[in-house]
């Protein structure tokens, strides 16, 4: 299908129409990226219902009702970072949260409606956790690590493929 483009003086990246199986792509990942925000909100939420409490106590008994030993390995490591976190660190990895949800949020909301500083955003934004991700899988080589990165890979390449594109389109209008 050839783009359609409308009479105009300046170009604007709405005027080159995208096929339905490309606005359907750009909209699964709209998608994914609100559906992270929701998490993100659960996530940030339960951090924000144990401000006040003693975390402590919490893991202990969490740990209790699964049968982890407290002196083991893994199980003590989780103690330490009980400890560790204070009301005002949980204050603050609320707001880092707050921040991601709006984030995600606002990402989705503008690939939903195929605006171009969507595609930028979240280009940008999924690049920051390729290197991240790739050393994560070097650590922790499985299944589910590698879907994560080929997944995350996909969705930039997807985006950066169409910022290149409207810039194409660009220079054939002038």
């Amino acid at each position: 299908m050839e783009p359609t483009i409308l009479p105009t003086t300046q170009f604007d990246a709405r005027t080159v129409s995208d096929s339905p199986k490309k606005l359907r792509t750009l909209r699964a990942i709209a998608t994914f990226e609100g559906v992270k925000g929701i998490a993100a909100v659960a996530a940030t939420l339960g951090l924000l219902s144990l401000l006040h409490h003693d975390i402590r106590h919490l893991a202990l008994a969490l740990m209790g009702h699964f049968g982890f030993d407290p002196v083991a390995h893994y199980p003590s490591i989780f103690l330490h970072y009980a400890d560790v976190l204070s009301d005002q660190s949980r204050r603050n990895v609320a707001l880092i949260g707050l921040a991601y949800v709006s984030l995600r949020f606002t990402e989705s909301y503008g690939l939903w409606n195929n605006r171009s500083w969507a595609t930028w955003l979240g280009a940008v934004s999924g690049a920051i956790y390729v290197p991240i991700e790739i050393r994560h899988l070097a650590l922790h080589p499985s299944i589910t690590n590698a879907a994560v990165l080929a997944g995350n890979i996909f969705v930039v390449a997807y985006l950066v493929l169409r910022i290149w594109r409207k810039r194409q389109a660009k220079r054939h209008i002038r």
